[in-house]
């Protein structure tokens, strides 16, 4: 039997071969008649359109690329999905490619995507200077999820991480803690600055003074959150509660607190930021804020696909939520890494 054509598609449509053609490959407008006529046709004869072929015809690899950060984070993981959802239905497949925050490797990467002549680029965080990226736009399209670029500001998308930040301080604030500490993300991060920005901006509003040994910085996985709480108790600072500014490391936290023998939240409450699917789950379920990841990680294929049509993209506006689950509790008196029982020492439980 010989291979199906667009030509028979056409035929059973009872439209031309150029309708047809419009219609699967979504570089038109058709009136939904024809759409649904040619969408009938195609299921019933099981033709499936050959993506090679149709990209020689439009000029186009039908490739997207994207530049994530490290496909096994959970974070990254759920912008990935939504990059892939969103592109679903196009005839568009992305490409991905890992950055591990490194200029050097971010660098590299791109190069090997824009070597496989993808259409436009989608890119996740990272360092890869702004200068780079808006020349990279001048014969590609960029759209950004995670960071903002100069003078491509009308095609990034991103939360307000000071305000996040901000908001994990003042709910504690609000419950009665004044010794909070503090584990940041890399310093050269820029969310992990805004987020430490917007702590800080809250302990002043509240009138209390930042001190240096409630504030560690780590890395943004697991095993830094486990560290700085080592850290905290072998200085003997005094606190209450503890933000983390993310939540892969707010799980090492969890699990160094309970090492010690410290309830959450009955001696010391915790607080993440992304809200992983993980962290509805987690022992008690940990207060963090919501960053809508998988709905931008489709919005930004959505905007890639529309400039690609030449239409212009239209971003929709994303915000951090709070979500205050069991981890947080009203402040007891504080003492030297056990807030609650100045009876139970390092090592011992309740």
């Amino acid at each position: 039997m010989p291979p199906l054509t667009l030509e028979d598609v056409a035929k059973v449509a009872g439209v031309s071969v150029s309708t047809a053609s419009r219609v699967l490959s979504g570089t038109a407008n058709v009136r939904p008649a024809k759409r649904d006529a040619v969408m009938r046709a195609a299921e019933q004869l099981g033709y499936r359109p050959n993506a090679i072929a149709r990209g020689l015809a439009s000029g186009r690899s039908m490739l997207i690329g994207v530049l994530t950060q490290d496909i096994a984070s959970p974070f990254y993981g759920e912008t990935l999905r939504g990059v892939e959802d969103g592109l679903e239905g196009s005839g568009y497949s992305g490409i991905f490619a890992s950055g591990h925050w490194r200029v050097e490797s971010e660098a590299s990467a791109i190069h090997s995507l824009t070597g496989r002549s993808v259409d436009g680029l989608i890119v996740l965080g990272g360092h890869t200077p702004d200068a780079r990226l808006r020349e990279i736009n001048t014969h590609l399209p960029v759209v950004a999820v995670g960071r903002q670029v100069k003078g491509l500001e009308d095609r990034c998308l991103r939360i307000d991480n000071v305000r996040g930040g901000y908001d994990c301080a003042r709910h504690l604030l609000e419950l009665g803690h004044r010794r909070i500490a503090y584990v940041a993300g890399p310093r050269d991060h820029r969310d992990a600055r805004d987020r430490l920005e917007g702590h800080r901006r809250a302990l002043r509003e509240w009138g209390i003074e930042d001190d240096p040994a409630l504030t560690l910085e780590g890395d943004f996985h697991e095993p830094a959150g486990l560290l700085a709480v080592e850290a905290l108790l072998a200085r003997g600072a005094v606190f209450s509660a503890v933000i983390v500014a993310n939540d892969q490391m707010a799980y090492g936290v969890r699990l160094g607190l309970y090492r010690r023998g410290i309830r959450v939240p009955d001696d010391v409450s915790l607080v993440g930021f992304d809200d992983l699917a993980g962290s509805a789950f987690t022992t008690p379920p940990l207060t963090t804020v919501r960053q809508p990841t998988y709905e931008m990680g489709m919005a930004a294929a959505e905007a890639l696909l529309a400039i690609l049509n030449g239409a212009s993209p239209a971003l929709p506006l994303f915000e951090a939520q709070l979500l205050i689950r069991e981890s947080t509790a009203p402040a007891r008196s504080a003492r030297p890494g056990l807030p609650a029982r100045p009876e139970l020492r390092p090592g011992e439980r309740s």
